[in-house]
């Protein structure tokens, strides 16, 4: 696939999460034109499971869709932060527990179009509840749910957080797998 060739680059503006671009580019038809992005230092996002193999997520409100959004709690890197600081971090900030085991299990960009963002997904165990810390800027839920909770509320568009949706398309299955007893691998052999 061709390229787009950057002519001219510019940061438009910045904030403590995000800068937002404009360039100009030549696209891949020779044609020049402006492209609008966004770079940001990634984020984290955590699928925390307790004892029980509940899941934990939190309700809020979302400005942009003008309604409540259930998700997995997640948070932007802030500059000098890395993906297991904030993993930890936005896990206690929103739910209000502490990861005994915290296992990064897979990456995805969630929208690629626009930014240049990658999420790293992890899976938290062995919680204790520490308290809650939440931003000024923030006002949560916290929800207990089922696998099969979360698949039925993903259908019927309760779930429509698109990152939340990805974490838990890679979560899940890893989730499910860790609940299969081991095999008996001398057993597996005779057969």
């Amino acid at each position: 696939m061709k390229p787009c060739i950057p002519i001219t680059k510019a940061i438009m503006f910045t904030n403590p999460w995000w800068k937002y671009c404009l360039d100009q580019v030549e696209f891949p038809s020779g044609k020049v034109g402006d492209y609008h992005y966004v770079l940001t230092n990634g984020s984290s996002m955590v699928v925390p499971v307790e004892r029980d193999g509940g899941l934990l997520l939190v309700r809020q409100y979302r400005y942009t869709g003008n309604r409540d959004s259930i998700e997995f709690p997640c948070g932007g890197l802030k500059d000098g932060a890395n993906y297991d600081i904030t993993a930890r971090d936005e896990l206690v900030e929103e739910t209000g527990f502490l990861a005994g085991q915290l296992e990064a299990v897979g990456n995805f960009n969630p929208c690629n179009g626009l930014l240049d963002e990658i999420c790293r997904v992890y899976i938290a165990r062995n919680l204790a509840y520490a308290g809650t810390r939440p931003d000024e800027t923030e006002s949560m839920e916290l929800v207990r749910l089922t696998m099969k909770e979360i698949d039925d509320l993903i259908l019927s568009g309760t779930i429509w957080d698109g990152m939340t949706i990805a974490a838990w398309a890679i979560a899940r299955p890893l989730l499910i797998a860790s609940q299969q007893p081991a095999v008996d691998s001398e057993k597996q052999i005779e057969k």
